[in-house]
């Protein structure tokens, strides 16, 4: 009897320990594709621009069509976050289990790509909340992927907080959430900027390399030539002079600090650089931003061609930054009438900056103080004062706290509310079945 019971205590205390395993990495796998959907959902244009990346990693650019890569980018985001969630409150345990373990195999087989050839420098996996490097992803990758295989081996052991019977209510809400949240951040600007412009920033402080960062270093090989060989040397160990220099090569071999803002500059049409005026210029500055003008959302130019006028009344600047060509320029201040002055920056880092084309910056001492999309311009009736009297001539009252914290119980408190009633409703059934035998 007591070789029984110690068996069975032993069986209970593997059972136990299987259970902590298996719900230990469900929460971690719940709360990695929570995290990775959501910011790829509230920034579902930047997701986009990764997945053409990779599309063009292949030698596919150009073919796929934008809009495929945008729904692609809302549909990524909208498969792992409510993967997350499923798994997190282990709904459908079998069949979302099985889907981990196939996703996972599939983005480890990605990852491994991409840390062996490195044909993109980040994986997008966080979206710009979070930037790992591919060695990195792998690794994480490989983690998730054995924490989902334990899930799927004993999806049962995952502990319930929703009866069957209303799961459907949780899945309907979890993806109606999800693409309701893509689709405000694409008709607006996304809800938590993670981007170096981000509103608070000051460009010019953006761009500074403090003292004693690391230094890129680099290290250079000298190819030399003696009675018809050819051998490299290093400065270390440089040969003496009987032999002939025929080539040299220099890599480097450490990268150094990099400043959050590194590829911003504005220069107008006839080449001169303006960026420094700019960012150190004392009060307001306006800037419209359009990567690509030929593909810019032109039915609110009314909107924009009044805010200038009214820039011009109060003597303050505006500049249109693009990335495009002078003719894509002149159609679009044909079909706009913009008297606006252009000016070119970079292609990545418009992009960059605003997730909308066109979108407006208003700058208050070189420090971004408002951001809004073609879809939200400051309408001209609320421009009937000078800015420093004007609420969007201030920076916005709401933090990033109370806007991560609005998101956080608009989507989890109506979930927590319907396991509540779903418990208590389970257990008055327990009782009234008690009761009953």
């Amino acid at each position: 009897m007591a070789t029984i019971s110690t068996q069975q205590g032993l069986s209970k205390a593997k059972a136990a320990a299987l259970t902590v395993l298996v719900n230990a990495c469900r929460f971690l796998l719940g709360a990695t594709f929570v995290f990775s959907g959501f910011v790829k959902a509230i920034d579902p244009i930047g997701t986009q621009y990764k997945l053409q990346d990779y599309i063009s990693a292949v030698g596919m650019g150009g073919i796929v069509p934008d809009i495929v890569t945008l729904l692609a980018s809302v549909a990524l985001s909208a498969l792992e976050f409510s993967l997350g969630v499923f798994v997190l409150f282990a709904i459908r345990r079998h069949l979302v289990s099985k889907i981990l373990v196939a996703f996972m195999a599939v983005m480890t087989l990605i990852t491994v790509w991409i840390a062996l050839f490195n044909p993109v420098k980040d994986c997008g996996c966080f979206g710009e909340a979070l930037r790992l490097t591919n060695v990195q992803t792998l690794l994480k990758n490989i983690v998730l992927l054995a924490a989902s295989v334990v899930v799927a081996w004993r999806p049962l052991r995952m502990y319930r907080f929703l009866s069957r019977s209303t799961q459907w209510i949780a899945i309907n809400y979890t993806i109606l959430f999800v693409l309701l949240l893509s689709a405000h951040c694409l008709y607006h600007l996304p809800l938590i900027d993670f981007r170096p412009y981000h509103i608070g920033m000051n460009i010019k402080k953006g761009m500074e390399i403090p003292a004693g960062a690391p230094q890129p270093e680099f290290e250079t090989t000298f190819i030399l030539q003696k009675n018809g060989v050819k051998k490299e040397f290093t400065l270390d160990n440089y040969p003496d002079s009987s032999w002939q220099f025929v080539d040299s090569k220099t890599v480097q071999t450490k990268e150094g600090y990099v400043p959050p803002i590194h590829d911003f500059s504005i220069q107008k049409a006839d080449g001169d650089d303006i960026t420094d005026s700019v960012l150190t210029a004392k009060g307001y500055i306006f800037l419209l931003v359009s990567p690509h003008l030929e593909q810019a959302d032109d039915s609110n130019f009314g909107d924009i061609d009044l805010l200038y006028e009214y820039c011009q009344e109060r003597k303050i600047p505006f500049y249109c930054l693009t990335a495009s060509t002078k003719k894509d320029i002149d159609h679009w201040a044909d079909i706009t009438g913009a008297e606006y002055p252009f000016c070119f920056t970079d292609e990545t880092a418009l992009k960059t900056i605003i997730r909308s084309n066109p979108g407006l910056l208003l700058l208050k001492d070189g420090t971004i103080i408002r951001k809004w999309s073609h879809n939200d311009l400051p309408s001209s009736s609320s421009l009937n004062a000078p800015l420093s009297k004007l609420s969007i001539g201030a920076m916005p009252s709401t933090s990033l706290g109370e806007t991560i914290m609005k998101v956080v119980l608009l989507f989890f408190v109506p979930l927590i509310l319907l396991v509540f009633a779903d418990r208590t409703w389970a257990w008055t059934r327990y009782l009234r079945r008690k009761r009953k035998n």
